[in-house]
């Protein structure tokens, strides 16, 4: 992430019909589930490595994550089902109260993320998610991420 951009490869409709972009989802979401960590720390890089630019791989993965989402906090709705000792406004392991804070924070300034992705230098995303991944990889490294 912290090198330039590839340039835009020709066979990017071809690697789409291929067997590249499946086992690689499929790659990214064991590693996520297994470390505890978002795929899209992982989408992002490798669509950008692929040679699309930082605010189609970001929105790409940004949209990959929504099923992801939807079909996650079912999981943890029916897992968490009947189980004892969880707090008062939570539907199985979901808690109500913290996604009422994340709907309002996350709604009115994803158009702010969005507004500002178009207006920065095209390097500055890229050096910032890389400096992201390193602060993930040490974390985790070091053990501070549970």
């Amino acid at each position: 992430m912290w090198r330039a951009a590839p340039e835009p490869r020709a066979a990017m409709g071809q690697t789409r019909s291929g067997w590249l972009l499946p086992a690689t989802g499929t790659g990214i979401g064991a590693v996520s589930a297994v470390i505890g960590i978002g795929g899209g720390s992982m989408t992002v890089p490798f669509l950008a490595r692929l040679g699309l630019s930082m605010r189609q791989a970001v929105g790409t993965s940004s949209a990959c994550g929504v099923p992801i989402a939807l079909f996650g906090a079912i999981g943890f709705v029916w897992s968490g089902l009947g189980r004892d000792g969880l707090p008062a406004h939570s539907l199985g392991f979901v808690y109500y109260p913290a996604v009422l804070v994340l709907l309002l924070g996350s709604v009115p300034l994803a158009p702010v993320g969005a507004a500002m992705a178009h207006r920065l230098p095209t390097r500055l995303p890229r050096r910032i998610f890389g400096t992201l991944l390193i602060l993930i990889s040490a974390r985790l490294l070091l053990g501070q991420a549970g």
